[in-house]
């Protein structure tokens, strides 16, 4: 099992440091000139070719494509992602630290929607199948899916806030200002956590364990909760260590809609300025949570799953 976890930690090296070289191209491939972008948001009065030189001077944007790459993977390893364009007194680094906390809070309220209305809600469509509750939720499952975030977030804005005036439009500080956002972030992971839950109940209800566990005569409560909703529920872990980058990643939409100062609004900002460093961070930021909740969520599974021990030992 040691040996498993250290090649996965190991294996995951190349792929963070893929990530931050796409990252460092895709950037690089945007047309307009960091220097001159610089020297803009700075408000420079007039931008001569001598100015934009010096800028690309200061900024190393001369040097060797590789060298430039290498210098800011380093500087990327202590912490140092640059500073702002915007806001040259702040560091990209504390711009991000700033947000983060916001779009934290926002994920994981949003996850704690998904949990405990997917896991009720696809254990009662299972139980039961093709009944008219199964076939309402499997109906709103379909509609909610094809919804885009922020057309949701709209919607419960006029409704909600509107029209029922329950909730706050927009803004943040309060647990009020937290419900309608993460619900509607929440929104289509839950519809997708019913129907996983949902196919994966039925599929074990066809097994042997529970014939057996029928012909022991053992409580049907019992049967489906400890057996059928337990097995089930496997399949679902690595699915929901990959949902928490998901769910930060997703708030881009969502926290400009309801005004939260997290990430996402701070990644749209940036990119109606140009900020070219925070942009780059945030890209970053969200590829290496994705890579390493996987780690962890896939090593979390191998411990719980007493087949996958057995194949990794």
């Amino acid at each position: 099992m040691k040996s498993y976890i250290i090649k996965r930690t190991l294996s995951a090296i190349p792929l963070l440091l893929l990530i931050s070289f796409l990252c460092f191209v895709f950037i690089n491939l945007i047309p307009s000139d960091p220097a001159e972008v610089a020297l803009r948001v700075r408000q420079t009065p007039v931008i001569t070719p001598e100015a934009i030189e010096q800028v690309r001077e200061e900024m190393g944007l001369n040097d060797p494509y590789l060298v430039r790459y290498v210098n800011w993977l380093l500087d990327c390893l202590r912490l140092d992602f640059g500073v702002s364009y915007t806001n040259p007194s702040r560091t990209v680094l504390g711009e991000i630290v700033r947000c983060l906390p916001a779009t934290f809070v926002l994920s994981m309220a949003s996850l704690v929607f998904v949990i405990v209305l997917s896991l009720p809600i696809g254990f009662l469509c299972a139980v039961y199948k093709d009944s008219l509750f199964d076939r309402v939720v499997r109906g709103i499952v379909f509609m909610t899916t094809a919804m885009p975030a922020y057309w949701i977030g709209l919607l419960l804005i006029w409704l909600v806030s509107i029209k029922w005036d329950l909730l706050p439009t927009s803004g943040s500080g309060t647990i009020k200002h937290l419900i309608l956002p993460s619900f509607t972030v929440s929104l289509t992971y839950i519809s997708t956590y019913i129907r996983l839950i949902r196919n994966n109940m039925l599929e074990n209800m066809k097994e042997d364990y529970v014939l057996y566990a029928n012909a022991r005569g053992l409580r049907q409560r019992n049967i489906l909760i400890r057996h059928i909703l337990k097995n089930s529920l496997h399949t679902c872990i690595v699915a929901i260590g990959m949902s928490v980058p998901q769910l930060m990643a997703g708030t881009i939409v969502v926290e400009n809609v309801f005004a939260w100062p997290g990430l996402g609004k701070l990644c749209i900002t940036s990119i109606f300025n140009r900020d070219y460093p925070v942009i780059q961070t945030y890209v970053l930021l969200i590829g290496t949570l994705f890579v390493v909740f996987n780690l962890l969520f896939d090593i979390i599974q191998s411990i719980a799953d007493p087949r996958l021990r057995r194949e990794v030992s």
